[in-house]
């Protein structure tokens, strides 16, 4: 699962996100799910949550 489907994401999962001071160079962030930001279905860029530890960032992965 890549995060860009809403239906995908929920909170208390575990997933790899990309800070918005890092989409150039890539670098992942690691955290739970503790919002959602994104209020629409899809998003091509991953859906926009906010972690448990306050950091904001678009999903890139789902960790299972």
């Amino acid at each position: 699962m890549n995060g860009q489907n809403r239906s995908d994401v929920k909170p208390g999962l575990v997933v790899d996100i990309i800070l918005k001071k890092d989409q150039r160079t890539g670098i992942k962030t690691r955290g739970v799910v503790k919002d959602l930001l994104t209020n629409s279905s899809f998003h091509p860029h991953g859906i926009k949550v906010r972690l448990t530890d306050g950091q904001i960032g678009r999903v890139c992965d789902i960790i299972e």
